[in-house]
């Protein structure tokens, strides 16, 4: 989709939050309207609604939009004061708040008129309001929204619709929620037996089982392998530190409530958003000289951070954040090839995925806007950091969007979105520079002139948060993972009683090689048991009978293949499909 295009839609889903907006007036007098935007698949508009909504009412707005839409041709602009503003919504706490910040902002305020409909808005509607065809939009849901994303204000009713340009793009995306219900990860994790939660261990907390542990450490040793191929040392640092910690490194101030802290006899201490400042810490603990860097620390460890219960779900959005964490300290000189060498090692894992095809991966480098002096740092570092990202890009041959003003406030970015079996976009591996925390914490090295200078931080995460890859990737092969991150990679299947011990030889076997293995030896026929294995969404089988045993062989059953192996050529072809990685070349 053209931006052109991709305008035009954002414009449509916006004229159609006004019609959401006239609609809500209109079937529920006394309805006090919020915020009505335009979002990703659509609009929604939030309001104090003096009855209570649901699902089953969004049919009657719906074709109350329809009827005004069918009424309505332009959207007229008129330009007022906050006075006038104030005074023709003087019944509305929201619009008044909104009117008022425009005007401590010295912005230019507007009123939009449709038919008999008069908002707030700052503008960007459709021309010609026939140009949405009737058919092209739907409400989807009905949601509690606290005003300003603010718990402490009043709970208002959020009203979701979905608006593309045509009926078909419009069904061909409703098919596409079906399909994702299918696939939630809460639903496909509880069938496969991945985690849990507890209310006695609180929401947000999720509980990984045998199996699901096994996904998680499938993941770190895959990561593990290209780390430390990578040049990566792994490193370990507690759960908690003292106040001061985060005061220095900014954390304190920048997370406020989000933070979750602990009182000990002597001292306050923080259970840890981020792992950077204990990593810098490390990198203090000796004397640096200008060889010893790049230093890179790895480490897969848990973050906590104090969410709102409302905005928790399921593996998505947790307390308790696992991190595949990495920090690079190094020279400026060393940046451009440090963040050659991660985009390699990020490629070449989500590769492994299936991720790097097509637009499956697209890429943003996020620099500082025009208003320099909100950047911490000097202004000739921060030129040279964003042309080494950039530099990097092209050599990685990477087509990449800049994004003017979305950098951090202490240096430059790279975000990598992948988007998943159903076109859902996420943001997973990222590459941050940061030229503020190493002088925060006086992190030094002697240079080759006998002088002390600052290092480079890099950071950077290849899945991000693992409980959130873990739940994108459920969803994204309905629970039918790759051969090397299956929790059960392997189960053979015993036919007959005679093959029982052969076959628990086989397992052994498996098991001794290092793939997860599990063995059915239960009474059941071969045909049975071949179906629990397909809907415990097992990639491979071995079935062991009379005839196998006495051959000393396995019949193998994967990727659509049956064969007939030796023990010892299973177990090979099997220790191959696990090794992903390792058979790549050493890093030079």
């Amino acid at each position: 989709m053209s931006s052109e295009t991709a305008d035009v839609l954002q414009e449509k889903r916006h004229s159609l939050a006004h019609a959401l907006g006239a609609a809500l007036v209109a079937l529920y007098p006394g309805t006090k309207l919020a915020i009505g935007p335009a979002i990703d698949d659509g609009f929604y508009y939030d309001a104090e609604i003096p009855v209570p909504l649901s699902v089953d009412d969004l049919g009657a707005v719906e074709e109350k939009m329809r009827e005004m839409l069918g009424q309505w041709t332009v959207f007229e602009k008129k330009v007022v004061s906050s006075e006038e503003a104030l005074a023709y919504f003087k019944d509305n706490p929201y619009k008044c708040e909104l009117i008022d910040e425009l005007s401590v902002a010295g912005k230019e305020i507007t009123l939009y008129t449709s038919g008999d409909f008069i908002d707030l808005c700052g503008g960007g509607h459709v021309d010609d309001i026939s140009s949405i065809h009737p058919d092209s939009f739907a409400l989807q849901s009905v949601a509690g929204a606290y005003w300003r994303g603010d718990e402490q204000n009043t709970m208002l009713t959020r009203v979701y619709g979905l608006a593309f340009d045509t009926k078909e793009d419009l069904n061909e995306y409703q098919r596409m929620l079906e399909e994702a219900k299918a696939r939630d990860h809460r639903k496909i994790g509880k069938a496969l037996g991945l985690f849990t939660f507890s209310p006695l261990v609180g929401s947000g907390l999720p509980l990984f089982t045998p199996k699901g542990n096994a996904l998680r450490r499938a993941l770190e040793k895959s990561l593990s392998v290209l780390l430390e191929r990578y040049g990566y040392e792994h490193v370990w640092i507690p759960h908690l530190a003292k106040k001061e910690l985060y005061e220095t490194s900014g954390h304190w101030d920048k997370f406020g409530d989000e933070l979750l802290t602990v009182r000990g006899r002597h001292d306050e201490f923080v259970l840890k958003p981020m792992n950077c400042p204990h990593h810098t810490q490390i990198y203090a603990s000796a004397l640096r000289s200008y060889n010893d860097l790049p230093i890179r620390y790895a480490e897969f460890t848990t973050n906590y951070r104090d969410e709102q219960k409302g905005e928790l779900l399921g593996l998505t959005r947790v307390l308790s954040i696992t991190q595949d964490d990495g920090h690079i300290f190094c020279t400026e000189e060393q940046i451009e090839e440090e963040v050659s060498a991660t985009i390699s090692l990020i490629k070449e894992f989500y590769t492994a995925l299936g991720f790097f095809r097509g637009d499956d991966c697209e890429v943003f480098l996020s620099v500082r806007g025009s208003d320099t002096d909100s950047y911490l740092g000097d202004n000739a570092v921060w030129d040279n950091a964003e042309r080494y990202l950039t530099s990097a890009l092209e050599r990685a041959g990477l087509p990449f969007v800049i994004e003017a003003g979305e950098a951090a406030f202490y240096g430059p970015k790279i975000d990598f979105h992948f988007r998943d079996s159903l076109r859902r976009k996420w943001q997973l591996a990222t590459i941050q520079l940061d030229f503020v925390m190493p002088e925060r914490f006086n992190l030094s090295y002697v240079d080759s002139g006998n002088r002390k200078q600052v290092p480079i931080m890099i950071h950077r995460a290849v899945s991000g948060s693992l409980e959130r890859f873990l739940g994108v990737m459920i969803e994204h092969f309905a629970g039918y993972f790759p051969f090397f991150l299956a929790p059960v990679q392997v189960r053979v299947l015993s036919v007959g009683e005679s093959a029982h011990a052969y076959a628990r030889t086989v397992s052994d076997r498996l098991v001794g090689a290092g793939l997860r293995v599990d063995c059915d030896m239960s009474d059941e026929s071969v045909g049975r048991k071949v179906a629990k294995t397909h809907a415990e969404k097992i990639p491979a089988r071995i079935v062991i009978g009379e005839k196998e045993r006495d051959a000393g062989a396995v019949t193998l059953e994967m990727d659509d293949r049956k064969q007939v192996l030796s023990v010892d050529d299973a177990v090979r072809m099997l220790v191959q499909k696990d090794a992903v990685f390792s058979s790549s070349e050493e890093r030079s």
